[in-house]
């Protein structure tokens, strides 16, 4: 048995790092973390990172509707984490793990739902009963981002901006983290 374990083990080695792997083995949507400590908090927002590959992003004909539950992401929904408890666009929010979906609007601010439902699938949306809550956040247009990214551009003692890009979309979301332990 241990070396019918062994000689598997070598197998899938060889395959996980051979370069000659076909093209379709490697998911068209790369995995990203981004980890920002503001104060005493770490902030971890973990995701897949689709690609606009020259297709319509946003509207009506796009890959996200307007007016609709959206995932920003792909594959595994969306997570966010806070070993603190913070301020999140106003709104207290506990310690914890938890995952962002979206409702985009053509005009007007989008809606930003933070839900409790933290490890499930990019579809379908969980629903109302695990929000935690909503706020609405107006975007703003930047230059074309090709791959879906989470960054913070902008870090104080006791806050951060969290920006969503892509496309020429960029939705910023404001983050307030204590500074007293």
């Amino acid at each position: 048995m241990r070396a019918l374990s062994i000689v598997l083990t070598m197998a899938v080695c060889t395959i996980v790092s051979s370069p000659d792997l076909p093209a379709q083995a490697i998911a068209f949507s790369q995995h990203g973390v981004v980890t920002q400590v503001v104060g005493l908090t770490e902030m971890t927002v973990t995701y897949n990172r689709p690609v606009a590959r020259g297709r319509v992003l946003f509207g009506p004909d796009g890959v996200v509707k307007w007016g609709k539950v959206w995932h920003p992401g792909a594959d595994s929904a969306t997570r966010i984490a806070f070993s603190r408890d913070v301020i999140f666009e106003g709104k207290p929010l506990a310690r914890g793990e938890y995952t962002l979906w979206l409702i985009p609007e053509a005009t007007g601010p989008w809606t930003v739902i933070v839900s409790r439902a933290a490890h499930v699938y990019h579809q379908p949306y969980p629903g109302e009963a695990d929000d935690v809550f909503r706020v609405t956040v107006p975007i703003a247009a930047s230059d074309h981002m090709e791959t879906l990214a989470y960054y913070f551009p902008i870090v104080a003692r006791d806050s951060t901006v969290l920006r969503l890009h892509w496309g020429t979309m960029v939705l910023p979301l404001h983050i307030r983290a204590p500074l007293e332990p």
